[in-house]
């Protein structure tokens, strides 16, 4: 069995597991924990399972970084907290509840994960010693990215945490130049893989992977639903009309 047939089986079995967890605390929230991690688990799997060169190793350490600081993220927000809106609307509008969670929330995750880690699994299983200049670029780009990321995670968690009010609205910092900083650099770093891809790898899946988390985010799961749930949010309204959605740029003047 190749290494593509194996790392797909793992996260079958992978989200499997965290379904199973799920139904137990009857709680479907728990699988966005599984999102960071199980990129992790794929990484580092293929890592074993392959002859190490410099650049899977760096690769590796990047997709893992990422990976494991977004899931320790979420896991700490979830901490105490009860089941997500998002998966409480499906559990009262879904028939056959959980055969539907199964397929519709656990297995596509895996299937959108395993695409989106599809150039670092490709990349750290060809065993490569040295990058070309659109690599270095890659590792920029990423760095950059998770910069973004990093940084407006931050910024949020310390504005909520001392903010007098729900009224408030965080426009500062990162904030100020893009309404959704984390989003935009969640996807950054994955076109600066995609980048470190190229010199290595073939197949349209490849550029698939960059393209996929950008749409994910912007427009299915990340941005739309926060978006919404501010859509009678009077501060919200008036710091949209000046801010870009998901692009950083400078914000408009009053």
């Amino acid at each position: 069995m190749n290494i593509f047939l194996q790392v797909a089986l793992l996260l079958f079995i992978y989200f499997t597991g965290f379904y199973l967890f799920c139904m137990i605390k009857n709680d479907n929230s728990y699988v966005d924990i599984a999102w960071g991690f199980g990129y992790v688990v794929a990484v580092l799997f293929t890592l074993i399972r392959t002859e190490v060169a410099t650049v899977d190793i760096l690769v590796t350490l990047m997709v893992t970084v990422w990976g494991g600081r977004l899931g320790l993220h979420i896991l700490s927000r979830k901490i105490g907290k009860p089941e997500d809106f998002r998966y409480q609307q499906m559990r009262e509008n879904w028939n056959n509840f959980y055969i539907q969670s199964f397929f519709r929330i656990f297995m596509l995750q895996g299937f959108l994960l395993y695409i989106i880690a599809y150039p670092s699994v490709k990349i750290i299983s060809n065993n490569v010693n040295t990058m070309n200049l659109l690599g270095y670029i890659g590792v920029l780009i990423w760095l950059i990215g998770f910069g973004f990321e990093v940084i407006s995670d931050w910024q949020l968690k310390n504005f909520i945490k001392n903010r007098e009010s729900k009224e408030e609205i965080m426009n500062s910092g990162l904030w100020k130049y893009s309404r959704h900083p984390n989003y935009f650099g969640e996807a950054l770093l994955w076109w600066g893989i995609y980048l470190i891809a190229l010199d290595t790898v073939g197949g349209f899946l490849i550029i698939l992977s960059p393209i996929l988390i950008t749409f994910l985010v912007r427009f299915i799961s990340g941005v739309p639903l926060l978006e919404k749930r501010y859509a009678d949010h009077e501060n919200y309204q008036k710091y949209a009309e000046k801010t870009n959605i998901f692009f950083p740029w400078f914000p408009d003047k009053d």
